[in-house]
């Protein structure tokens, strides 16, 4: 299997067309899925969010949050909450590209960027909002020891959810399945490389 480099998170996510969905009723909003080199293999930047948010208190989370009348477009909101949360400047910021929208079960329907910044970087998370930085190395996501399966009703049915688990960190919810579509799209063009 090949090496995992930005041109290749740029390539396939530019292979594939992003699923939108329609916002009627739902909380527009949008985040911010981080990656860049660390330690010779790359990251994914998460905060683990502070309890005194308004939403998801304590929970594992993107940069991002719901788009202010003033944001340009969806980008605008993720670079300007990731800027707003992380202390990271909207230009270190390269978009390499989209993934899917998600809806939540809060009522948010998410749009999602996935973008990388120069390293090392000198976070400066908001005291307020991010109760810790947590850098998670993609390799550690990508084994199958780091996968968790839960179980829940949803619409009258049991559906299989997966969570992962690292360190004392569990990521579940709408920011595990964003990582299973980032992760799932990596490995796909990981297995079209010539060995």
């Amino acid at each position: 299997m090949g090496a995992i480099t930005l041109d290749l998170v740029r390539e396939a996510l530019a292979n594939r067309q992003p699923v939108t969905a329609a916002a009627e009723g739902l909380m527009p909003a949008a985040v911010m899925l981080l990656l860049y080199p660390k330690d010779g293999e790359f990251c994914v930047l998460l905060n683990k969010r502070s309890m005194t948010v308004e939403h998801h208190k304590g929970e594992m989370s993107f940069p991002g949050g719901a788009r202010d009348p003033e944001d340009a477009d969806f980008e605008d909101t993720a670079r300007r909450e990731t800027e707003e949360e992380m202390g990271i400047a909207r230009n270190d910021i390269t978009i390499l590209g989209r993934l899917d929208d998600n809806v939540t079960r809060s009522n948010f329907l998410v749009k999602v960027f996935v973008g990388t910044i120069p390293y090392p970087y000198k976070f400066n998370p908001s005291a307020h909002e991010i109760a810790e930085v947590v850098e998670i190395p993609i390799n550690v996501l990508l084994d199958p020891a780091t996968l968790r399966w839960d179980s829940r009703i949803e619409n009258g049915e049991r559906i299989s959810v997966r969570s992962y688990g690292y360190q004392q960190h569990l990521v579940y919810g709408a920011t595990a399945k964003i990582l299973d579509q980032f992760l799932d799209t990596i490995d796909a063009e990981l297995k079209q490389m010539p060995s």
